[in-house]
């Protein structure tokens, strides 16, 4: 499963905080940039406004009727976003965001890839809506979804959210990009803390002007997180980490060791990124080649499970993979590696208040 959580402000998704409130009919959401809050009433008033903004990334938009009303469909290289939502603002920026974000996910690969279908995104205005999509989408799996407070999931190559606020719906559309992305283009699916700790590097973002650029290494969320753990003594263990199903924390129904799985696998991710001025960086890359091919050295069982995206990636696969791929690509020695990781881990969050 995925799920997303931002800087400083909890946002709270399927797998990251037990928040659990279930599939209540919830108000309607203002937005947290409230200066950006004024609406141009119809789709055809909306689409007219955007089309004038020439926006490099937005190649058509046009009127998009629904169950729940006047929406709008923006088409861009990569994505068709459909939303009900008419903030001009968050409407203006959300082509390039996506763009932007898929630029990042491709540059993740030591080798270029194609997308040659689009990408889908709902984007609802309420969550009324969003949780009324989700109980016809996701089936029997609906309740589970609706437990998320605030944020998107990504289910059958789509990504569903509704508005949180411009800055917390498109951190929240950055990781769940991630998801979406190599669910589709590669061939093996991806163990949980590989797979969580590079979604969390799309959650920081800063715009220039007009553009977006990801900060990993200024999501406060995850870092606060992060030294809350060792300050707690509530780190997990490496070879612990490694083999870790994210069923198996929510199962366990503590915040504290939900808050340190994901912080933990952001900081694994930056630390095969980053650390020793990238020693592992060449490393870490073939292991994402590898997955996108289908080369990985894993038996026929997990092979059969890494590329059935049907089937449920269970406990034990993960624990199996997840902590095999570490051994074969990054070191065998788990326990030495484990002291490099506390330091670098110690190191990023030094000087937080």
């Amino acid at each position: 499963m995925e799920g997303i959580v931002l800087k400083r402000v909890a946002l709270v998704s399927i797998v990251v905080l037990l928040c659990i409130a279930g599939c209540s009919r919830f108000g309607r959401n203002k937005s947290d940039e409230g200066g950006y809050a004024q609406t141009l009433g119809t789709s055809g008033g909306m689409a007219a406004y955007l089309q004038n903004q020439a926006l490099a990334e937005l190649e058509s938009v046009e009127p998009w009727q629904s169950k729940y009303g006047d929406g709008l469909k923006l088409t861009t290289t990569h994505y068709e976003i459909l939303t009900t939502l008419f903030e001009p603002l968050m409407l203006r920026q959300l082509p390039r965001f996506m763009e932007s974000a898929y630029r990042g996910y491709k540059d993740q690969l030591p080798e270029p890839i194609e997308t040659t279908n689009k990408f889908t995104i709902y984007l609802f205005a309420h969550r009324e809506q969003w949780e009324d999509f989700t109980r016809g989408f996701t089936g029997e799996r609906a309740e589970l979804f609706c437990k998320i407070q605030a944020g998107a999931y990504c289910h059958n190559d789509t990504c569903v959210t509704y508005n949180i606020g411009r800055s917390r719906t498109f951190s929240a559309l950055g990781h769940e990009g991630w998801h979406q992305f190599n669910g589709r283009h590669f061939e093996y699916r991806l163990p949980s803390w590989l797979d969580e700790g590079v979604a969390m590097l799309f959650e920081q973002y800063r715009v220039d002007g007009e553009q977006f650029y990801f900060e990993p290494g200024r999501n406060e969320y995850r870092l606060d997180a992060l030294a809350a753990a060792l300050k707690k003594k509530r780190i997990i263990r490496l070879k612990d980490l490694l083999a870790t199903n994210p069923g198996e924390v929510l199962a366990t129904d503590e915040q504290d060791a939900v808050m340190a799985f994901y912080s933990q696998s952001y900081a694994l991710v930056r630390f095969l990124r980053e650390a020793e001025n990238g020693r592992r960086l060449s490393a870490y890359r073939r292991l994402l080649r590898d997955g996108l091919r289908g080369d990985w050295p894993i038996d026929n069982v997990s092979r059969r499970i890494a590329r059935d995206r049907n089937e449920p990636r269970t406990v034990l696969w993960n624990r199996i993979v997840g902590t095999g791929l570490f051994e074969k690509y990054i070191d065998e020695d788990i326990e030495k590696i484990e002291k490099q990781y506390i330091a670098y881990c110690r190191n990023i969050v030094e000087g937080l208040d």
